[in-house]
């Protein structure tokens, strides 16, 4: 069993900031990548940002792309996401999800999708309000 727990979430003004934590624990296992995503109410859940431990390297959605940051430490299996200059349209729940696939060259890609990624948290709200 793999335990995925995501913490920071809660009400900011717009134009403000807020850090998310997510740890993953539990029996062992060999994750690839760790991501972001979050879902707004009546919306398809939305890639945010994933941090690909080969290479330590991190992809954006577009609608984040130089707002949100994402950092972590592979050894610990943690995963923080930086939100800054925030916005109403960024209100939703966030989720941490753990990846065991190793995608190759181009193929990174596949963290953008969902589907990709094996272990979810429980998710935290996000609410982005004056």
């Amino acid at each position: 069993q793999v335990q995925v727990v995501e913490s920071g979430g809660g009400l900011v003004q717009p134009g403000g900031s807020l850090r998310l934590s997510c740890a993953a624990s539990g029996r062992t296992f060999s994750s690839a990548a760790m991501g972001w995503f979050r879902q707004a109410p009546g919306k398809e859940r939305e890639f945010v940002a994933v941090r690909r431990w080969s290479g330590s390297t991190s992809s954006y959605g577009d609608s984040v792309k130089g707002r949100f940051t994402i950092s972590g430490d592979n050894s610990q299996n943690t995963v923080y996401l930086q939100m800054n200059s925030l916005k109403p349209e960024d209100t939703a729940v966030y989720y941490c999800a753990v990846s065991t696939t190793r995608y190759l060259g181009a193929a990174y890609v596949g963290y953008f999708q969902p589907t990709s990624y094996d272990y979810w948290g429980q998710g935290t709200q996000v609410t982005v309000s004056s």
